[in-house]
């Protein structure tokens, strides 16, 4: 499993305004909860910034608080889309030695029989949620979708994953499947009444008037 550690700084004022302060210092506004008390600290944007390219709930992170070190998980965070600037953070406290649950990210490799053949890859579960120890969460789990032919489908049950990690998923879901690809037919045109023609009302329409010029 893959392990980062960070530097953090703690932090004793948590409203808008001082938080907003150390976001133009270049801080990420951050919290360590869990087992413990929480606690409100700030890391650097720059440093976070070049150790994870992507966010992950798999990932093992050293905090270093002054003199205490702090094992913890990123379990939510709030982002500026508009910016691309992550704004805060949530970080989980693990303990040691005791079991956890999280989430780990799945990828695919290969390219299928079915796509070649002209199939449609749908890749349904991007992330499973597992249990296990700390120092035994996986950094990821590939599955091979070579063989894959058009109707195949590959689930939950069909993952392999250390004897020491516990998938909770549903065993039935699917994780990724090949389909076929689907055309959708143009609708017919309507026929359209022209000059000259008439619908049922026009026919009796056109009857009651010859029969009123043959009364004259």
């Amino acid at each position: 499993m893959e392990k980062k550690t960070l530097a953090g700084y703690e932090r004793n004022t948590f409203k808008k305004g001082p938080a907003g302060r150390l976001r133009k210092e270049g801080k990420i506004p951050c919290v360590i909860y869990g087992h413990n008390k929480p606690v409100h600290i700030s890391i650097d944007t720059k440093e976070f910034d070049t150790k994870f390219h992507t966010i992950s709930e798999n990932i093992l992170i050293t905090i270093i608080v002054e003199d205490k070190e702090y094992e913890v998980l990123v379990k939510d965070f709030q982002e500026n889309m508009l910016m691309s600037q992550i704004t805060h953070i949530d970080f989980f406290e693990v303990e040691r030695g005791k079991v956890l649950k999280t989430r780990i990210p799945v990828y695919l490799i290969g390219t299928s029989i079915g796509v070649k053949e002209g199939g449609l890859l749908e890749h349904r579960l991007h992330e499973i949620d597992i249990e296990c120890f700390p120092k035994d969460i996986p950094e990821k789990i590939e599955v091979d979708v070579t063989e894959l032919q058009v109707g195949d489908s590959f689930h939950v049950s069909d993952l392999t994953v250390p004897e020491t990690v516990k998938i909770l998923n549903f065993m039935e879901q699917s994780v990724v499947s090949v389909t076929t690809v689907k055309v959708e037919e143009e609708p017919e045109p309507e026929e359209e009444i022209g000059e000259g023609e008439e619908g049922e009302e026009g026919e009796e329409a056109a009857e009651s008037t010859e029969e009123k010029a043959k009364e004259e």
